[in-house]
């Protein structure tokens, strides 16, 4: 059953750039994850939403498999300054029940 997880990270203004440079920098590390599908960056429309970093994986340990490896570790060694985030968010995971796409 494929697994998503939803990293929701509000940003504070005058940081989006910065927060946004960084993914484009590194989606092609993930991308070599066994397991890995997919990666989304979803930029919020309203002052108060967070943005949203989605990945979908072949299952939950394909993604626990990620979260302990050194391409993880490396990605995650230089993070963004304190002034650049604020509290709330955090990771939600999911299983995919229902899934439907158009013929685009």
């Amino acid at each position: 059953m494929t697994f998503v997880v939803n990293n929701r990270v509000f940003v504070n203004p005058g940081f989006e750039e910065e927060f946004e440079a960084r993914f484009k920098a590194r989606a092609g590390e993930i991308d070599k994850q066994p397991g890995f599908i997919a990666l989304r960056v979803l930029r919020p429309l309203g002052n108060q939403a967070p943005y949203v970093v989605e990945t979908e994986w072949e299952s939950q340990e394909a993604f626990r498999a990620w979260v302990g490896s050194d391409d993880f570790k490396r990605a995650h060694a230089n993070p963004m300054p304190a002034e650049a985030t604020r509290e709330g968010g955090g990771l939600e995971q999911f299983e995919i029940v229902i899934a439907a796409s158009g013929n685009a």
